[in-house]
């Protein structure tokens, strides 16, 4: 791969669209948990994740480490944004914590293993960080909101 990702700005798109129609049927207002560090940290490791899913960043991406990669990378990627989609479809008009949980696992497990597999120090280091933070605002949220 050179310095863009085709198939990282493909995975991205994939699990952006449902967010985005989502966001743009329902105004439900954002976050009920606050914390103002937690967000930025979040938002900080989010952003992070798409750029380093997209552009290959010089001496922190070294490429598929081992025979057969590839075909590990998109066969569990296609299967995570698979399930990904499946979670939302099933959850579209829930607000629990099978919602909170499984849409925030799973997009943190895509951020980390494309880490893994690229052998990319600055994924991993971000996705680490966005998936410690989402997970846990997405639960604060699901249990404030069944409150």
């Amino acid at each position: 791969m050179t310095w863009f990702n085709y198939y990282g700005l493909a995975i991205m798109a994939i699990i952006m669209i449902p967010n985005i129609i989502y966001a743009a049927k329902h105004n439900n207002g954002g976050n009920v948990y606050r914390n103002k560090a937690i967000e930025i940290l979040e938002q900080i490791g989010r952003y992070a994740c798409f750029v380093c899913m997209i552009f290959n960043i010089p001496y922190t991406y070294f490429n598929f480490w081992f025979d057969s990669a590839l075909v590990v990378y998109l066969s569990v990627n296609g299967g995570l944004c698979l399930a990904y989609l499946i979670f939302w479809v099933i959850c579209w008009n829930r607000n629990d914590i099978l919602k909170a949980l499984s849409l925030s696992i799973i997009p943190s497990c895509i951020f980390l293993f494309c880490g893994i597999v690229l052998a990319n120090i600055l994924l991993i280091v971000f996705s680490v960080l966005f998936a410690v933070c989402h997970i846990f605002i997405s639960c604060k949220n699901s249990l404030s909101k069944a409150n």
